[in-house]
């Protein structure tokens, strides 16, 4: 659990967020409480963007969109992979997580540019920034799943169904955070100018005409191999939890 409380604490909670006794009950499943990534100055430590299912047709249509924002951030903007995770209720989270907390107007900015250049049509509420979120792992009472950190590789399978039946291993999930990295204000500050300069441009913005992150950030932001957002195979996702020493079972990770 300290581990566990340590990496949450080091990718996404400002100092004071919540008392220590508090976050042990509720990464335990004994309390559900939702957590504030904004200080009192207005500065956040964390963007958490939500991707939930419209409807019954929707088609995986969320999980689609996701997938080209995490890939986007990544591959044009030059920064750190975001972790994945499946909500208890109805579809799936992003997180990016800064080194420095930003100013939580200037993130908000951010992320509606973001999303006006990977998925235009998906609809962004104005305060998705410094809203409360679900820290995972936690569980719902009113629908019995918990929420939790998962590999990218496995969204897919997370389409049609939200959430876990049973308590995630709690090495599983200090596995899938311990080798994430932070964005530096330098890297912030350039993607967003990246993100708002091409949406100041004439002409339309498309993740292929958009000017990309230098090569030295780039090269700062890689992502840890056998971490990145694709479809991963069953052999692709049981190797990296191997490596973890985890022992995967059909959609549950039980450690050795």
């Amino acid at each position: 659990m300290e581990k566990l409380i340590a990496e949450l604490t080091r990718l996404y909670l400002p100092p004071g967020a919540v008392q220590s006794d508090v976050l042990e009950r509720h990464l335990s499943g004994k309390a559900n409480v939702t957590v504030s990534l904004t200080t009192d100055e207005g500065l956040v430590k964390a963007i958490v963007i939500p991707y939930d299912k419209m409807g019954p047709g929707e088609d995986a249509q969320h999980w689609s969109c996701l997938c080209k924002v995490a890939e986007g951030l990544q591959a044009d903007l030059g920064l750190p992979m975001p972790a994945v995770s499946t909500s208890s209720t109805n579809g799936y989270r992003l997180w990016l997580s800064f080194g420095e907390p930003v100013p939580a107007a200037q993130a908000q900015r951010f992320l509606e540019a973001l999303h006006l250049t990977y998925c235009p049509d998906m609809r962004l509420a104005s305060n998705t920034v410094g809203a409360p979120v679900e820290l995972p792992p936690c569980l719902d009472p009113r629908t019995g799943k918990w929420a939790a950190f998962i590999h990218p590789g496995m969204g897919a399978s997370f389409a049609d169904e939200s959430g876990l039946e049973m308590e995630p291993p709690l090495a599983g999930q200090v596995a899938f955070l311990e080798g994430l990295e932070s964005i530096s204000l330098e890297q912030f500050q350039q993607a967003l100018d990246i993100l708002q300069h091409a949406h100041n441009a004439t002409t339309a913005v498309t993740p292929a005409n958009m000017p990309t992150a230098s090569a030295a950030v780039a090269r700062r932001a890689e992502p840890a191999e056998g971490l990145l957002l694709k479809d991963a195979t069953l052999e692709d996702i049981v190797k990296f939890l191997h490596s973890k020493n985890i022992e995967p079972t059909f959609r549950h990770l039980i450690p050795r």
